[in-house]
């Protein structure tokens, strides 16, 4: 299965749900918080860990700016109703047995986008 690298922008419950349902993943809010974008994105790729986020510029680094991010990125877009809502979403979304390595993919409600991203 695979590790995950939380953003700051990601809400705690959405975290502490994917963690209950047994995924590995850590939190920048708690590790690092106030990194940069660039920091943020080095970190995944040091730890090998699929970022997820909210923050859609993480898609324009990768595409636009050949930022190097194998470990794969996760841009989520549920529709924002409450931290439960979000909490449920992410969790269900992070136990899917999807290979995420090496993809760009966008989470949305009964949809998810899974594109590669450059070389």
């Amino acid at each position: 299965m695979a590790k995950f690298l939380a953003n700051e922008n990601m809400p705690g419950a959405a975290v502490e749900a994917a963690r209950g349902a047994g995924v590995d993943i850590t939190w920048v809010r708690e590790i690092s918080p106030g990194i940069s974008d660039n920091e943020v994105l080095a970190l995944s790729q040091a730890e090998g860990r699929v970022l997820v986020t909210f923050d859609k510029d993480f898609g324009e680094m990768a595409f636009d700016q050949g930022k190097t991010a194998t470990p794969g990125i996760i841009l989520l877009r549920p529709r924002l109703r409450s931290p439960e809502h979000v909490a449920r979403f992410t969790a269900a979304l992070l136990t899917q047995p999807i290979d995420w390595g090496g993809n760009f993919s966008v989470a949305q409600e009964g949809r998810l986008r899974v594109v590669p991203m450059p070389g």
